[in-house]
């Protein structure tokens, strides 16, 4: 019998001591109120074999010496176990620390890690469990041959079910109860749900979903690659390989973020880089000169991070990141134009505006207020256009490469509850899918894996009738929404046939509500100029207090809100989100999936050796 075997046997056993029946299955578990042991990573980890990693213990409550705590690895100290001596540390007067920094388990088996002392007075003790996974061993599902090449990982940040829905209802059409057409991403191979929940809250961010993505490794709000310890530096916690370090490291493909939002922002960042706070962008634009995480084509915005304060950016330390990347033999593009010349290069950096890019529905969706809107980044490209070219160069690696792509303000422009400039943002994401898929059919060795982080908390109500909204304010509005019998089939209409309604504002609109909201407006028409629905309270001084924004909708509906007043935006939702695929390994995304699934199934598709 193995020793993990003889271990968890044992560990089964003792179960009914009387000082650990009150202990939880987690890496806090704890005999005191004064001390507990935090083990990282956490319990019931998936790891994959090879992966580099920090292995961290943390008593927090009690400052002792390391021959007070026990530490071991199915029964070997971390020492005998990974090969390696760890450091101990006291981060402050009640805490003592044991960090062993990059180091891997092996190969697929249980691993039960324990650590106890009984210094602090009582017998304090921690339990955890991981499964070492090996893609090799995971490929039982796939055929003969099947096994990816490519991978194009496409997130809708926010995406939830109903805003593909309204997607599908305002760019395709229904007609007697049947869609006129399906979205791209709606016509794939394989369709399953994803759970969305980080490990300290029910309720994710896009940089800790977008982390269980990139590592197969559940983290916390604002965490990115890494997991959570109890320092206040950003950059000292325990690092989780990535999908973008791994690829690069045992098979030299190429790799590629594309975005609407700042690249250095919580979705493309947490693909590469390793921070406690994904608000850290200026170090995080730094971050992606590292050669073992550089991606070979970064597009999007945020181009402010990029450059020095005298030099129209925000950083502080005064280095132009753009130049260093030019130094490195990146092409450097700014506008549409020059990005359709750049195919040819092996490595490419375009960064279109300051902050995010402006949504389609003000960037390219024609309407009076655009030159207003945009101001002068009148040659921004879409993410369409950023997707071909991305994929151009990376084809040029002959090992293969991991591109992700993200419609960015689908989530940005539903915290601010705007309808329109979300769905206009959803649909170019969907076409942006289509264009992925005409690529992957010419090369069938590319898989696809669309999908969102998270989910938002927009509802379809019923339909609104726009005539017969004129004239009226207020209340009168409210009852102008058609529900049952009186919720007419919409009636947008795409004359040019680009997917695209050419009046938002048709007779006939979609209505829509959230499900979480603050104090708001709302007439149920098109927002003329993006615009918040909040403003913090004037007459109050001592707190955060939002209320809706007199300047938006002003003669429309008012809702009270079901948020706390210190909200003053729509907020995310931990409903499941839909995933689906197509190509080699697709078959594999289907079924209930948990969101560190994603990566171990996006690796096994790959068939990586991340022992090499």
């Amino acid at each position: 019998m193995k020793w993990n075997a003889l271990l968890l046997s044992a560990a089964v056993a003792i179960t009914a001591v009387p000082w650990q029946v009150h202990a939880q299955p987690v890496s806090t578990q704890q005999q005191t109120a004064q001390a507990a042991f935090t083990i990282l990573p956490i319990d019931r980890a998936q790891i994959l074999a090879g992966q580099k990693l920090d292995f961290r213990v943390e008593l927090n409550g009690a400052k002792l010496k390391s021959g007070d705590i026990k530490i071991q690895i199915n029964g070997l100290s971390p020492e005998k176990y990974f090969g390696k001596s760890g450091t101990w540390t006291s981060s402050n007067d009640l805490s003592t620390e044991y960090t062993i920094r990059d180091v891997t388990f092996k190969e697929s088996d249980s691993i039960v890690v324990t650590a106890e002392t009984t210094a602090t007075g009582k017998r304090t003790y921690s339990r955890v469990v991981y499964q070492v996974f090996d893609p090799s061993k995971d490929t039982a599902t796939l055929t003969n041959g099947e096994q990816a090449k490519n991978v194009v990982l496409m997130i809708g940040d926010g995406m939830s079910a109903n805003i593909r829905t309204a997607a599908r209802v305002v760019s395709k059409g229904i007609h007697e109860g049947k869609f006129n057409g399906w979205l791209e991403m709606e016509q794939m191979e394989a369709m399953g749900m994803v759970t969305t929940s980080g490990m300290d809250s029910i309720v994710t961010d896009s940089a800790n979903s977008a982390s269980a993505y990139a590592t197969g490794h559940k983290t916390a709000v604002n965490a990115e690659g890494v997991y959570p310890d109890n320092t206040p530096d950003p950059f000292d916690d325990p690092k989780v390989e990535n999908i973008v370090e791994l690829v690069k490291r045992t098979r030299g493909m190429a790799t590629g973020l594309v975005t609407t939002a700042d690249v250095t922002d919580a979705t493309p960042a947490a693909m590469a880089v390793h921070t406690r706070k994904r608000g850290e962008q200026e170090a995080i634009a730094s971050m992606y000169l590292n050669e073992a995480n550089r991606p070979d084509v970064i597009l999007g915005g945020g181009l402010e991070w990029f450059l020095p304060a005298d030099d129209g950016g925000k950083r502080k330390d005064g280095r132009n990141i753009v130049e260093e990347f030019k130094k490195e033999g990146y092409t450097y593009v700014t506008d549409a134009t020059n990005l359709d010349k750049s195919a040819s290069t092996k490595s490419l950096l375009g960064l279109f505006r300051k902050g995010n890019m402006n949504v389609y529905y003000d960037r390219e969706y024609t309407q009076p207020n655009n030159a207003e809107i945009v101001g002068k980044d009148t040659d921004q490209p879409t993410l369409m256009e950023m997707t071909d070219a991305a994929l151009q160069v990376l084809e040029q690696n002959k090992n293969g490469f991991f591109l992700m792509v993200e419609g960015a303000s689908i989530d940005k422009q539903a915290h601010t509850m705007d309808f329109e400039r979300s769905i206009w943002d959803a649909i170019e994401f969907d076409q942006t899918v289509g264009r992925v898929k005409a690529y992957a059919k010419e090369h069938p060795d590319t898989l696809i894996i669309v999908t969102s982080d998270h989910g938002h908390s927009l509802t379809l109500n019923g339909t609104y009738n726009t005539e017969a909204a004129k004239g009226k304010s207020g209340d009168e509005l409210r009852e102008l929404i058609g529900t049952y019998a009186d919720s007419k089939f919409p009636t947008y209409v795409d004359e040019d046939g680009d997917g695209f309604p050419d009046n938002p504002d048709s007779e006939w609109k979609i209505a829509v509500g959230w499900g979480n909201m603050p104090d708001n407006n709302e007439d149920y028409l098109a927002n003329p100029v993006p615009i918040s629905p909040t403003i913090q309270d004037p007459n109050v001084k001592d707190k955060t207090w939002y209320i809706a924004n007199p300047d938006k909708d002003p003669d429309g509906v008012h809702y009270t809100g079901n948020l706390p007043h210190d909200e003053g935006q729509e907020v995310h939702t931990f409903d499941d989100v839909p995933i689906n695929a197509s190509g080699p390994g697709s078959r594999l995304f289907t079924g209930y999936l948990d969101n560190t699934d994603v990566f171990r199934k996006m690796v096994t598709a790959l068939k990586l050796d991340a022992t090499k």
